[in-house]
């Protein structure tokens, strides 16, 4: 289920930092919500300069390059989780594309599990058939 998208603007970045970027918060959203990695996609977005504005300046007039990202979870998720995801990708941003911290935006969505599948299933459905083999392993484990 773990998706993020990062808005970027082109030019303010190398082939190598994205791909730095989506393997890192790839493997923070792995860390941070206890998913295989998997089931992670991170993609990246990118925009013309002559079509973004930071401030009412247009991008290709001023160079400003303030990133915008959204990750989905599913509802139920702890509201701790969803703040370390939050800061997690805007350290990420900063530290990999040099962007001042307060120019870095981002947005969490969260889904019900009956509005997500996950190949072509209900998640709601895939959730509760996961508890339960989580529950049987334990069990069996005794």
């Amino acid at each position: 289920m773990p998706v993020v998208n990062f808005h970027l603007v082109d030019g303010h970045c190398t082939a190598e930092q994205k791909a730095r970027l989506l393997k890192d918060a790839s493997q923070l959203y792995s860390l941070l919500l206890h998913s295989p990695i998997e089931r992670v996609r991170a993609f990246i977005t990118s925009h013309s300069t002559a079509e973004c504005a930071v401030g009412g300046e247009m991008v290709e007039v001023s160079g400003v390059h303030a990133p915008f990202f959204e990750f989905i979870v599913l509802e139920g998720r702890p509201l701790d989780e969803r703040q370390a995801l939050m800061s997690g990708f805007t350290d990420l941003l900063s530290e990999l594309l040099a962007v001042e911290r307060s120019l870095i935006r981002g947005r969490c969505i969260r889904v019900d599990p009956q509005d997500w599948c996950i190949g072509g299933r209900d998640a709601a459905e895939l959730r509760k058939q996961e508890i339960l083999d989580r529950a049987v392993q334990a069990g069996g484990a005794e």
